[in-house]
């Protein structure tokens, strides 16, 4: 029999990734019983902007799975639901460096687009090699168009993942639904690592206190993200580096933060002490105007005087993608208002392409201008040096980084940054 101890340390952190309005939200609904977009804008808009949050706990009742209680406790699971717009890549790449495995949201009538392609290669940049795919929107498809679609997936698939779970689904109809939680179940826990000193990466920052709040009742600003290694406990002080911006005299600056943790919740239970797994806020002692905005988010965060000094330089042992799909420039005008072909060109890198298409495109050059995805942090940066397969890139603004680190890079192309590639910090 699992114990409550045990319960809790196998929590899984599950993405739920994919193109725009394919339906990862509405799935998550379903798979958590929680609606993750509560940010104004998102609903406003009908897509997500910020990473979203919901939890769950899996139960198995002869031969079916629920997440309403009935019968044996099998594993707690907390969702991050990254946006899939493309403008919205950074957000997806931080929302990738706090999970263990993905469910890849790919509609049955609108196929394999752009963002599914760039979402795939974000988890290959991030390392995560657990991941369940969801054929969504069964329900507006005939069985010819969903076997059609299914094959589709496979080929996609093929090649970058290995044995992978195509899963059907109308979340709409709740078809399927428990599927998915019977294969969350059946992941395997990374092994977690409670020794040494604690890494927190910091996704969010955020003041939760309501307007009208009298002051003995403020609570100071808090940090979400995810306890990669070690173990923090309520009264520990902390240091967040490389901390938050200084303005003087028209120049910025980075400052460490030191501060004490006030409370600590996971998987929004309130714990005396946090241990590697599942999503987590710390509330800080620090005044609340410090986290609003998320200006806190992309720190690491650990015990006082624990960490390293951030660097302002970096090197990587890097490798590019095949090919990355772009859409076209605005090209026509309809009532003065500029629109953007809907076909996808293909952007094809050099170092994989013997051919002179024009469609070629040049490796990656010295002092180059290039965008990476450090953990939570993202970063300009110009590349220093370069030779064979290793990368000396000098940053536009200091980070933590860590041997091992997975990072992903991305390049202007046709006006926007588009991820391009991944490397392992050396």
């Amino acid at each position: 029999m699992t114990t409550e101890d045990n319960i809790k340390d196998e929590i899984l952190n599950v993405g739920i990734v994919g193109h725009i309005d394919h339906g990862k939200t509405t799935l998550l609904q379903k798979l958590s019983g929680k609606w993750t977009d509560t940010h104004s804008e998102e609903l406003k808009r009908g897509i997500t902007i910020k990473l979203g949050y919901a939890e769950a706990t899996i139960y198995e009742d002869n031969g079916e799975y629920n997440i309403q209680g009935k019968g044996k406790k099998l594993r707690e699971v907390s969702f991050i639901d990254a946006p899939g717009h493309e403008m919205l890549m950074a957000t997806m790449l931080s929302g990738a460096a706090l999970i263990d495995a993905a469910v890849l949201v790919i509609a049955v009538n609108e196929g394999i687009k752009p963002q599914t392609k760039e979402h795939l290669m974000a988890l290959q940049a991030k390392g995560i090699k657990n991941l369940i795919v969801v054929q969504s929107k069964l329900d507006l498809a005939d069985e010819a168009g969903a076997r059609k679609s299914y094959e589709e997936i496979k080929n996609f698939i093929k090649g970058k993942y290995e044995n992978i779970i195509i899963i059907p689904v109308s979340a709409q109809q709740s078809i399927n639904v428990d599927a998915i939680w019977k294969a969350l179940s059946e992941i395997k826990i990374p092994q977690r690592d409670n020794s040494g000193e604690p890494i927190f990466v910091v996704a969010r920052s955020f003041d939760i206190n309501k307007p009208g709040t009298e002051p003995k009742n403020l609570h100071g600003a808090v940090l979400g993200g995810t306890l990669k290694k070690g173990v923090l406990k309520v009264g520990d002080e902390i240091e967040l580096k490389p901390g938050r911006i200084v303005k003087e005299m028209n120049k910025s600056r980075y400052e460490n933060v030191v501060t004490k943790i006030a409370s600590l919740f996971r998987s929004n239970k309130k714990v005396d002490k946090l241990t590697p797994g599942g999503s987590a806020s710390i509330e800080t002692e620090l005044d609340m105007v410090f986290g609003k905005s998320d200006a806190l988010a992309g720190n690491i965060l650990s015990l006082s005087g624990k960490l390293p000094a951030p660097v302002d330089s970096i090197k990587l042992e890097y490798k590019l993608f095949p090919d990355v799909e772009v859409f076209d420039k605005p090209r026509t005008e309809v009532r003065g208002t500029l629109r953007a072909s809907k076909s996808p060109t293909k952007y094809t890198q050099g170092l994989f392409d013997a051919t002179n298409s024009k469609e070629k495109k040049e490796l990656l050059k010295h002092s180059e201008m290039i965008l990476l995805s450090i953990n939570t942090s993202l970063t300009g940066g110009t590349i220093s040096s370069i030779k064979d397969d290793k990368l000396e890139i000098s940053l536009k603004k200091p980070v933590i980084a860590f041997k091992g680190d997975n990072v992903g890079i991305a390049r202007s192309i046709e006006g926007h940054w588009r991820l391009i590639g991944s490397g392992i910090v050396i």
